[in-house]
């Protein structure tokens, strides 16, 4: 066997490294909203992660690293956050769902499967309609309250919610991450990192997501996308489930126990073995 110069054993390397992770990075845009993203690893699936409100795709980061081994991994930063682009000013449900849509075509990714945390499960579902490339629809501690009706006293809270988010951003978002999205255990690292990008988010573009995401029919479209939704939620605070059933939603729900409201940083090793049994399962069904 011939041996390999020292000096070409470098370039071999970094050849190698570069061919398993898409080093021809292409623009993606959504209607000349630039969207930043990473994309890494080679297989026959390919896994979608999408963030939730205020944070960014290097939340993903443990997991782009344990799945790229086996799978194409694409994660990005939404629209308003991140490093991804701020130039429209819809930032809907729908506007998000064709981002994700933007992404699968302009990279062309196939068999995909579509993961969402927190506000993005819903956008998540919303590009998985109609999509032929999704295979596989994965929540990460959402879709809580499936079929739940708002009365005009409901209605009324949450337009008051929105009315002081806007005019007190920090004052408000804070102090809800500070008490309801942590657990006992989520350590003084994670939360100080998770409240410095809420605090540095676009105030006016994250409560406009929130204001206009909340006309989106969760159950409507659960029903329209015709898929089995797999969650991945804390056991903290346990998912309601009865909409689910009652409206006949095929799901599966898997407690990852212990944390908080992002599961993926607070127990990245617990979360991708979670994760990796959805996927076995998704795969499984569509073989």
């Amino acid at each position: 066997m011939k041996k390999i110069s020292r000096r070409l054993l470098p370039l071999i390397l970094l050849t190698t490294i570069f061919s398993c992770n898409h080093s021809e990075h292409k623009d993606v845009d959504d209607q000349g909203v630039n969207i930043a993203y990473t994309d890494t690893g080679k297989g026959d699936t390919t896994l979608l992660f999408v963030h939730g409100w205020c944070i960014n795709k290097s939340y993903w980061s443990n997991q782009v690293a344990y799945f790229s081994k086996r799978y194409r991994v694409v994660a990005f930063d939404m629209p308003g956050f991140g490093g991804s682009g701020k130039n429209r000013t819809d930032w809907s449900t729908y506007a998000y769902g064709r981002d994700v849509d933007s992404v699968i075509s302009q990279l062309k990714l196939t068999n995909v499967i579509l993961i969402g945390h927190s506000m993005a499960g819903d956008i998540v579902l919303e590009a998985a309609i109609n999509n032929p490339k999704v295979i596989g629809l994965v929540g990460i501690d959402n879709f809580k309250n499936v079929g739940h009706i708002e009365n005009a006293a409901s209605k009324k809270d949450f337009a008051d919610a929105i009315a002081v988010l806007k005019h007190n951003f920090k004052s408000v978002a804070v102090p809800y991450f500070k008490q309801d999205l942590f657990s006992k255990t989520t350590s003084t690292a994670i939360q100080a990192r998770v409240l410095n990008d809420v605090a540095h988010a676009d105030t006016t573009i994250a409560a406009a997501a929130l204001e206009q995401g909340n006309s989106f029919d969760e159950l409507a479209k659960l029903h329209q996308v015709k898929m089995k939704l797999y969650l991945i939620n804390s056991d903290v605070h346990p998912a309601g489930t009865t909409g689910l059933i009652r409206n006949k939603i095929p799901y599966q729900l898997l407690y990852i126990h212990g944390t908080g409201h992002f599961p993926m940083i607070e127990a990245p090793a617990d979360f991708n073995l979670l994760l990796e049994k959805v996927i076995r399962d998704i795969k499984k069904g569509n073989s």
